[in-house]
């Protein structure tokens, strides 16, 4: 079998009409993906207040003994 030489044969036509599809293709789908992508939103930076009401350990102990009192199974303090 001889290996025939694709430009004397007329067949390196065929190649530059793949080779051109595929940059076509390439170009289409770059063309496709600016087109279409949501702009980026600003996203607005979010605070938390520092000086909130929270309760204080103390304040929590108490509410936490409590509840404790209040329930009728007596949970352990300590998980193990």
């Amino acid at each position: 079998m001889k290996i025939e030489n694709p430009f004397e044969t007329g067949h390196i036509k065929n190649y530059i009409l793949l080779y051109a599809s595929v940059v076509v293709i390439m170009i289409l789908f770059f063309a496709a993906s600016t087109l279409y992508t949501d702009d980026t939103k600003k996203i607005e930076k979010k605070s938390f207040d520092i000086n909130s009401s929270l309760p204080t350990r103390s304040e929590h102990r108490q509410e936490k003994v409590e509840s404790m009192q209040k329930r009728k199974f007596k949970l352990l303090e300590k998980a193990y």
